[in-house]
């Protein structure tokens, strides 16, 4: 250690994930010669050539494989002791959060904490992320400091919050005369129906709903969540959505909603971050603005009568 330069760790994690010097170089904002002068130093440390050269790309070592999450959770342990080290003022901090959630929990949760934010911490930033099959990969380097997505879609090896339980409503056009009586599983079944699909990845409702078996005539498929609504409006179409993006926009589109004629199981939508991160003043911070937010707005939509119901 004494002799070992932990600033190799953060250029040994670019050259791992870009594959490239070159690449490297400009993700961490050094010269090609410094960053290659980086990898002979890397070389000569651990006793491997780290990259070679496989036709035009660099590929690593399986020795360097093995060395990835080693080096990505010593970097996440090292940014949490930076952040930990000294207390954290929401009202003065300029750190920048960025977080993994998709459109819909962006809408209903993120959105109107910023509102907040922009008075009481001003000097907060938020990058947001849609969410993929390498999020949880980009929570382990450190990339991002919470994912907010269902509990069955997270990893088991870092801790969670719970940041709301979450209904679905049947949602569609305020004229559509399935509104007009009891909607039966056959009258469900028979309506065209908006669904949503991210990434090639069924959202949680879909999965139940095609688990359970699936008679629905399925019209448009939609890439995003709040596009949804849009395609609703002025159609006999209906969608599952999640209760508060219904009621998110109800009173921006001519909409209306109501139960679904069989039971869904409530959505657990939880706040993950890195276990290295636990102590993490600033996370705990954002992650309790996040669950008080979601709070308020629950007791006040609750008070209120359900527009569009």
């Amino acid at each position: 250690m004494n002799r070992f330069d932990l600033n190799l760790l953060v250029a040994l994690n670019a050259l791992l994930e870009e594959g490239s010097v070159t690449r490297a170089a400009r993700r961490l904002n050094l010269s090609q010669p410094a960053t290659s002068s980086a990898l002979r130093r890397l070389r000569e440390a651990f006793g491997d050539e780290i990259l070679v050269a496989n036709g035009k790309r660099m590929v690593p070592t399986p020795h360097a494989l093995s060395l990835a999450p080693m080096v990505a959770e010593a970097l996440g342990s090292m940014q949490a002791l930076l952040a930990s080290s000294t207390l954290f003022d929401p009202a003065t901090s300029q750190r920048v959060f960025r977080i993994a959630a998709s459109d819909y929990v962006i809408t209903v949760a993120v959105v109107p904490l910023l509102r907040e934010l922009a008075v009481t911490a001003p000097g907060i930033g938020v990058e947001m992320r849609s969410p993929n099959s390498g999020t949880t990969a980009d929570l382990e380097r450190g990339t991002v400091d919470l994912i907010i997505s269902p509990e069955q879609f997270q990893s088991a090896g870092h801790p969670r919050d719970l940041l709301f339980e979450e209904r679905h409503v049947i949602l569609g056009c305020r004229d559509n005369p399935i509104f007009s009586a009891p909607i039966t599983e056959d009258i469900y079944a028979r309506v065209g129906h908006v669904v949503v699909e991210v990434s090639n990845t069924l959202s949680f409702v879909e999965e139940f709903v095609r688990t359970r078996g699936d008679r629905r005539r399925i019209e448009v498929v939609a890439s995003s969540f709040t596009s949804v609504p849009w395609m609703l409006a002025g159609t006999n179409r209906v969608a599952l959505v999640h209760e508060r993006l219904a009621h998110a926009f109800v009173d921006k589109l001519p909409l209306a909603f109501a139960a679904p004629p069989f039971d869904i199981p409530p959505m657990r939508e939880m706040v993950q971050y890195h276990r290295t991160r636990a102590q993490d003043e600033g996370l705990r911070w954002l992650r309790n603005a996040l669950i008080s937010q979601t709070t308020q707005d629950d007791i006040a939509r609750s008070s209120a009568s359900p527009p569009g119901a």
